[in-house]
């Protein structure tokens, strides 16, 4: 994780900034830039978001997306997985999805790259309840456990295989274990 020791600036002035890669997030007036994905990362997150865009795109429940900008509540950040509502995925007046999204993802899902801190991650997952996202998870992939982060409930660690991961009551149709999330770090 890379901090821009520089004058602060607003959200406004980040926003107007090139994108970085990997990306940068704006918070508490400081830039923060992501670290660079590796492979389990990067594993993890593209079948997470074939995962859940597999049970609920179709259906209209809801979509995923990866290293999508968020900007709400003075900050503007880009959790690895990032997933809306289908009735709160913002469009634009030809009905195609809106390129800027200024409000907080109804789930957000960040995964622990090796030499990543826990802390930012849990900052952004909490910044992201305390602004009306109904659920969080952390994963770690070098640990194969997940913590869990409800809206207004302790955290929940899950380390067995069998374990049920919850996600949004809207997702309920989405049923994945554990052990099958860390499954696609396997190769046959």
């Amino acid at each position: 994780m890379v901090t821009t020791p520089t004058c602060k600036l607003t959200l406004a002035e980040f926003l107007q900034l090139p994108e970085t890669k990997p990306a940068s997030e704006y918070i508490n007036g400081e830039i923060i830039q992501k670290p660079m994905p590796q492979g389990k990362h990067s594993r993890l997150q593209g079948k997470t978001v074939n995962a859940i865009n597999n049970v609920v795109e179709d259906a209209k429940i809801a979509l995923a997306f990866p290293e999508l900008r968020c900007t709400f509540g003075g900050r503007s950040i880009v959790p690895d997985i990032a997933v809306f509502a289908w009735d709160r995925i913002p469009v634009d007046e030809k009905g195609n999805i809106e390129n800027a999204f200024n409000t907080h993802p109804d789930w957000t899902i960040e995964i622990l790259s090796p030499e990543q801190s826990i802390a930012k991650p849990t900052k952004n997952i909490l910044h992201c309840l305390n602004h009306g996202t109904s659920l969080g998870w952390l994963i770690i992939p070098e640990e194969y456990n997940i913590i869990i982060y409800p809206q207004n409930q302790q955290p929940i660690y899950l380390e067995n295989e069998t374990d049920i991961l919850p996600v949004p009551e809207i997702m309920k149709e989405l049923h994945l274990t554990l052990g099958e999330l860390f499954e696609c770090l396997k190769l046959k």
